[in-house]
């Protein structure tokens, strides 16, 4: 349950990079005809462009699930076992990192959706 949520919490935060970054990223760079491809590939697009609301909700609320068991898992001990000790001790250092990468693109999806266009408005 732990690793879907965690893996949950990580696609949430891709679809709001995909929704909102990308988009402003390619008008910024003039890259208009690569983002027309892109959408017309891949039309799903749209779609979390205009629920963006809705994605920025559910993708926030699994992160905030997926850093509950984040903490409670940072909480536990491992096994006194060295090898065990070893993968357990390299588990939560890579389950950290994954959960502050998956925050950190929640958060310049988020600049891009609702701060950035309130400041240049």
């Amino acid at each position: 349950m732990k690793k879907l949520l965690s893996i949950g919490a990580l696609l949430g935060s891709l679809t709001t990079i995909f929704c909102c970054f990308l988009p402003a990223l390619f008008a910024v760079l003039g890259f208009g005809a690569v983002f027309a491809g892109l959408v017309g590939s891949f039309p799903q697009m749209i779609w979390l462009s205009e629920h963006k609301l809705l994605v920025f909700l559910g993708a926030g609320a699994m992160l905030g699930i997926a850093g509950y068991f984040q903490l409670r898992a940072g909480r536990t001990a491992c096994p006194i076992d060295p090898k065990l000790a070893e993968g357990c001790s390299t588990a939560k250092n890579w389950s950290k990192r994954i959960y502050f990468a998956a925050l950190a693109l929640y958060a310049l999806g988020f600049t891009f959706a609702f701060i950035l266009p309130k400041i240049l408005a």
